[in-house]
């Protein structure tokens, strides 16, 4: 899972409806999270967010005070329903979602869409390379632009070209340049229209602007992508498609990135961002959000999933080994790999309390100031949060005399957090110096050990940080 901190890429930020709450608290909610969502882009970054009819216009509001109106880029309609809904009480078959799309700061653009290439080629052996057809008839009347309006002559047969009722494209200076260039393309007869050669030398981007309409992928496909992960089991209503999503995440993030989504239910958007990236090539990393909700009476729910969030898991799960099956020599490096945190309460025991709140019976809590329940991991990435460190970095474990050693990042930090840890393992750990070293209380016998430790890293590793805790 890649790591979470204010240098986060580029957001996906998915709403669903707000029955059963009112309304003041979806504002509520929703501004606060778009706060959220704001703090974590870059200043490159862009953020789409999807949503229904009911709260469009609230959320244009909120988007437009929290990003400001000149970020909003665009607001797209994508046709999510291919066959029209005979049930709705109303007889209006709402077949589409918005999805509103804004930036970091007011001069950020998206990438746009993959113009057809294979629309040019070269069947005149033109040395300037593939080509292709391109109208260059007008849009204005003579009226409006009397300077594009008139008629033009082929040099070599003398046929002679009336012009449009609409006049061309260019004036008479870039038309004689065109023509003297060779890059008309001349009818056999003059009741043809003449056309110019638009060269791929001369596109600025292999990308031309992306529609506001996505009329590409539906629902159903979801539905399909899902059953074929889960072995023909229906889990979710109204998944997103993984192709609406690739198609978005490439807006935003075409050369790699952070893509965060706030509410990832199914977990569509880490389905998205393994399968471009192994089409791609490009480095991406995802982070899911996504509250523990209960599965309760659904299919899920009686097939061992007990919430949202493990369906989620196994899905990115099946959903990665599936990338690297697909084409085992392109994506047999790829990592699809991932990491599972849970919201928590500190690591630690509650030790303040007034003076006349201990009791004796209080005192076997205070043999540990840790909380019983937690593993040593527990206490590692606790550790990692205190420091500010990325919580994505690789790490192993080992066994060193008996006594169970993390090793993050190659040295950033190791960890050791056993009872009663022998010199032999703390010189060892010491010997490699790294820049953190981190024991629990309970690890020594008492002062003088802890004396001990201190005097074997300032011989050992005189800049490696200590902590216990």
């Amino acid at each position: 899972m890649g790591s979470f901190d204010t240098d986060t890429g580029n957001c996906l930020f998915k709403n669903t409806d707000c029955n059963g709450r009112f309304h003041s608290d979806w504002c509520s909610m929703i501004y606060s999270r778009l706060m959220l969502a704001r703090n974590l882009l870059k200043d490159d970054g862009i953020i789409f967010i999807s949503i229904g009819e009911e709260e469009i216009e609230n959320l244009y509001q909120i988007c437009n005070e929290v990003f400001s109106k000149a970020c909003h880029l665009g607001t797209f309609i994508w046709k999510r329903r291919q066959m029209v809904d005979s049930r709705s009480k109303t007889g209006v078959s709402e077949d589409h979602e918005y999805l509103l799309c804004y930036s970091k700061e007011t001069t950020n653009r998206i990438r746009g869409a993959l113009a057809d290439m294979e629309k040019y080629s070269n069947p005149d052996n033109d040395p300037r390379g593939d080509w292709m057809s391109a109208d260059m008839t007008g849009l204005a009347t003579a009226a409006q632009r009397p300077n594009l309006h008139y008629d033009i002559e082929n040099p070599e047969t003398g046929i002679m070209y009336v012009c449009p009722p609409l006049g061309w494209r260019y004036d008479r200076a870039h038309m004689k340049q065109l023509i003297e260039n060779n890059e008309i393309i001349w009818p056999l007869t003059a009741t043809g229209r003449p056309r110019r050669k638009k060269f791929v030398k001369d596109l600025q981007s292999n990308y031309t602007g992306l529609s506001t309409i996505l009329n590409t992928v539906f629902n159903t496909q979801a539905t399909r992508e899902l059953k074929e992960l889960f072995d023909g089991k229906d889990y979710f209503d109204f998944p997103k498609p993984t192709e609406l999503l690739k198609l978005i995440i490439e807006q935003g993030s075409p050369e790699g990135g952070i893509v965060m989504d706030f509410f990832s239910g199914s977990a569509t958007t880490a389905d998205a961002v393994m399968q471009l990236s192994a089409e791609d090539r490009q480095k991406r990393q995802f982070i899911m959000v996504q509250l523990e909700e209960s599965t309760g009476d659904s299919e899920a729910g009686r097939n061992g999933y007990k919430s949202v969030c493990e369906v989620a898991l196994e899905r990115i799960r099946r959903a990665g080994e599936k990338v690297k099956e697909a084409v085992p020599l392109i994506t047999d490096n790829l990592d699809v790999g991932f990491r599972v945190f849970k919201l928590d309460e500190s690591n630690m025991n509650d030790v303040y309390y007034a003076a006349g709140d201990y009791t004796q019976d209080m005192l076997s809590m205070m043999e540990s100031n840790i909380k019983s329940d937690r593993t040593s991991l527990d206490l590692l990435f606790g550790c990692l949060l205190e420091w500010g460190l990325p919580l994505s970095l690789p790490y192993t474990s080992e066994q060193i005399d008996g006594c169970t050693v993390h090793n993050y990042n190659d040295g950033d930090l190791i960890a050791c957090f056993d009872e009663n840890v022998p010199d032999a393992v703390i010189k060892e750990i010491a010997r490699r110096q790294p820049l953190r070293a981190v024991f629990r209380d309970s690890s020594f016998n008492g002062s003088p050990a802890k004396i001990n430790v201190g005097e074997i890293f300032k011989m050992l590793a005189p800049d490696t940080r200590i902590k216990v805790i």
